[in-house]
């Protein structure tokens, strides 16, 4: 292993610039600096960040508050990426301005999902579970 590479194989550098992006928009959405009328009304959370080797690509995953509307919410963030990435290039000093694609983080549905089969009760029966 490299030695600046942490044990998921993603480079330090990689991450620390990766949550420096994910501080600077969420600190943006927040504040309001981007003038459209749906982010405007909507929270918007910035879960992570992935970087490419090269810092020229980031890779912004983001969820609604309570996910509601995120079709609208991902084409509004779609409809600013040259706003942000011109707000994110000045608050992180990088040698070039990241290009931002804008994702929905799935993360949550796919635990929420895990979490439902283990409390399911023929999962809980083949546990062994007190309880079932």
């Amino acid at each position: 292993m490299k030695r600046n590479e942490s044990p998921e194989g993603r480079s330090v550098r990689l991450l620390r610039v990766g949550e420096q992006v994910r501080h600077a928009l969420s600190d943006i959405l927040m504040r309001g600096d981007v003038h459209d009328d749906v982010l405007a009304s909507h929270m918007v959370s910035v879960t992570e960040v992935r970087m490419s080797p090269d810092l020229r690509h980031a890779t912004v995953f983001v969820k609604p508050l309570l996910g509601q509307d995120e079709a609208t919410v991902l084409k509004a963030l779609r409809t600013n990426t040259a706003y942000l990435q011109r707000s994110v290039a000045t608050r992180v000093n990088t040698k070039y301005a990241a290009k931002l694609k804008f994702l929905a983080d799935e993360s949550f549905d796919e635990g929420s999902h895990i979490d439902s089969i283990l409390r399911s009760p023929v999962v809980a029966r083949d546990l062994g579970d007190p309880e079932a």
